[in-house]
C-alpha cells in the first residue's frame, strides 16, 4: 500500500517552491506586448480589447502556441532568449508574425537570417553555462534541432518548428471566412472547444485538421496548457475541466529525475517494474549508467495500486471531475493530479517546482547541490536510503 500523505507531503513541497520561483516565459519583454503589462503584471481586464484585428487574448496565445513548440531545446533560459530576441527583431522590422502569420513566410529571408544572427548571439551566453551545468562540450549547443540529431538546418527548423505552429491561427482564419462567420478569437475559440485542457492537449498534436503532429510532443503540448490554464489565466471557460488539475504534468527529464531520486516513483512501483516497461533501461545512460526513459512513462499502469483501492477510487473520480474521462485504469504520470487535488497548489506550481529545483540543483550527473536543494530533507537518495539513484541513473 502506498503512502498517500507522505507522497503529497513531497509534491506540496515541491509546488510551494514552485510558487516561489514561478517559471513564466518572457512575455513582458517581449515587442507586441508592451501594452499587456503593467508593471510585469499581464492586465487580465484588458485581454477582450482588440488589437488589430484580434484580442489580446488571441495574439498572446498565438506567442504561446508557437513557445510551445519552440521551447524544446538545450536549455530553457538560453531557447526563451532566443525567442524573444527573435520576435522582436522580426516585429521592429514590420513583420507582424502574431497578427498576420503570413508576414513569416513573405519575409523568410529576412527570418531566416534573424534566426541565425540571434542564435549566435545567445549561443555566446548560455552555451557555457548549459556546458559547466551538464558536464558537456559547449560546441553541441543548439537551440534549432528538430529532433535529437544536431541538425544545422535552419530552413527547416525555421519552417518546422516556426512555420507549422503559425499555420495553424491562420488556417483557422480561412476557415471562417469560408462559412461566413466572424471571429476575433480564432484559437482560443478552437483550442476551448474540446471538453477539457487535458483534451485540448491531446488534440493540439493529433487533431487531422489543425493538428500540430510531429512538430509538437506531448510534454510540450502540456506547457502550454500550463501556460493558458494557469500561469497567464487565458482561458475564458471556468469550469472543473478547465482549472488547476485539468491536464497533466509536463513530462520531461527533470520529472524523473527528481521524482526517481525523491523516491516518488518507487512508492508506485518496483525497479523491476520500470525495467519490464523499458523505463529503466539498464546501462543505457552515459558512462555505462543506467538511463531513465520518461517519455515510457506516458501510459504506464503502476504496479503498486489498483483501481479498487481507496487511492485508486480516489484517482477515477479526479480524472471523471478534471480530466472529463471515465478510464478505469490508473496511469503513472497522472498520479500527481489525484495527490495535488486537495491541496492549495496546482499541477502548474508542482511543474514550476520541479523546473527550478532541476536546473539549479538536481542536476543530470552524479554531483548534484544536494546541500542546498530545498527538498534534499524529504529526497531518499540525498538521506543515503538509495544513494545509487544519483550515482547509476541518467535521464
Amino acid at each position: 500500500m502506498i503512502d498517500v500523505q507522505k507522497l503529497t507531503t513531497l509534491l506540496t513541497k515541491i509546488a510551494e517552491v514552485g510558487q516561489q520561483h514561478p517559471n513564466p516565459p518572457l512575455l513582458a519583454e517581449l515587442f507586441p506586448f508592451r501594452h499587456y503589462f503593467h508593471n510585469g503584471e499581464l492586465i487580465l481586464d484588458r485581454l477582450s480589447e482588440n488589437d488589430g484585428l484580434w484580442t489580446r487574448r488571441e495574439i498572446l496565445t498565438r506567442f504561446l502556441f508557437l513557445q510551445a513548440v519552440l521551447d524544446q531545446g538545450a536549455h530553457i533560459e538560453g531557447v526563451r532568449r532566443f525567442l524573444t530576441e527573435v520576435t522582436n527583431s522580426l516585429y521592429e522590422k514590420e513583420i507582424r508574425f502574431l497578427h498576420k502569420p503570413l508576414d513569416f513566410f513573405r519575409e523568410l529571408g529576412i527570418a531566416v537570417d534573424d534566426l541565425i544572427e540571434k542564435h549566435e548571439t545567445v549561443k555566446k551566453i548560455y552555451a557555457p553555462i548549459w556546458a559547466e551545468e551538464n558536464q558537456s562540450n559547449a560546441n553541441k549547443f543548439n537551440m534549432m534541432r528538430i529532433d535529437k540529431n544536431d541538425s544545422k538546418q535552419v530552413l527547416n527548423y525555421a519552417v518546422h518548428r516556426w512555420g507549422v505552429p503559425l499555420a495553424v491561427p491562420y488556417l483557422l482564419e480561412k476557415d471562417l471566412q469560408k462559412t461566413g462567420k466572424i471571429s476575433l478569437e480564432p484559437l482560443v475559440e478552437h483550442l476551448e472547444s474540446f471538453t477539457s485542457a487535458e483534451v485540448m492537449s491531446q488534440k493540439m498534436k493529433d487533431n487531422e485538421r489543425y493538428g500540430l503532429g510531429k512538430a509538437i510532443g506531448d510534454k510540450a503540448a502540456h506547457l502550454f496548457v500550463k501556460w493558458y490554464v494557469h500561469t497567464f489565466g487565458l482561458a475564458k471557460r471556468n469550469d472543473t475541466a478547465w482549472r488547476k488539475n485539468s491536464y497533466e504534468l509536463p513530462l520531461d527529464s527533470n520529472v524523473g529525475r527528481i521524482l526517481l531520486r525523491t523516491g516518488f516513483w518507487l512508492q508506485l512501483a518496483t525497479m523491476e517494474d520500470y525495467q519490464k516497461a523499458d523505463i529503466i533501461q539498464l546501462g543505457g545512460g552515459k558512462k555505462g549508467t543506467h538511463y531513465l526513459r520518461v517519455t515510457n512513462i506516458r501510459g504506464t499502469k503502476p504496479a503498486l495500486i489498483t483501481p479498487e483501492s481507496e487511492f485508486g477510487q480516489h484517482y477515477l473520480e479526479v480524472m471523471k471531475m478534471s480530466f472529463g474521462q471515465r478510464k478505469r485504469t490508473i496511469e503513472l504520470q497522472r498520479i500527481p493530479n489525484a495527490l495535488l487535488i486537495n491541496t492549495d497548489y496546482a499541477v502548474g506550481d508542482l511543474d514550476d517546482g520541479i523546473i527550478h529545483i532541476g536546473t539549479k540543483y538536481c542536476l543530470n550527473h552524479e554531483n548534484p547541490k544536494c546541500a542546498a536543494c530545498p527538498i534534499h530533507r524529504l529526497c531518499l537518495a540525498h538521506n543515503n536510503e538509495r544513494q545509487d539513484l544519483i550515482n547509476d541513473y541518467r535521464t
